[in-house]
């Protein structure tokens, strides 16, 4: 059964907002997220200026939007770990270290498209 609610424009319209809630709450409560768009600041516009293709433009802007995605992931997932409890659990500090980790791959998939596309052709 469908949920009750907003639907069409309007529903886009406020989902928008809630969105922009999350970025402006992750980007004040969250180090890692800040430095990610920081360093995202310097290295979309090299990729926009040195990508030879569309393709591969699209590939470096798409690494660069995937760490921010996966860091806003592990930004919510920390926050849900410690709402439910401060005190040290085995789970919810494994929680935490896969979300770290995944950001963490996310960056490597950064090194690791950059290098690929940059080295052959400047080294």
């Amino acid at each position: 059964m469908a949920k009750p609610g907003r639907t069409g424009l309007s529903r886009l319209i406020h989902a928008f907002g809630y969105s922009w809630l999350g970025f402006k709450a992750c980007f004040k409560h969250e180090a890692a997220f800040r430095q990610e768009l920081f360093l995202g600041a310097f290295m979309l516009p090299a990729a926009i200026i040195f990508a030879e293709t569309h393709l591969e433009m699209a590939v470096l802007i798409g690494s660069l939007f995937l760490v921010l995605a996966i860091e806003l992931l592990n930004s919510g997932l920390e926050a849900i770990v410690d709402r439910v409890g401060s005190e040290h659990h085995e789970l919810s500090g494994r929680a935490k270290d896969l979300g770290s980790a995944a950001v963490t791959v996310a960056l490597i998939n950064v090194i690791v498209i950059w290098s690929i596309i940059f080295v052959p052709k400047y080294l």
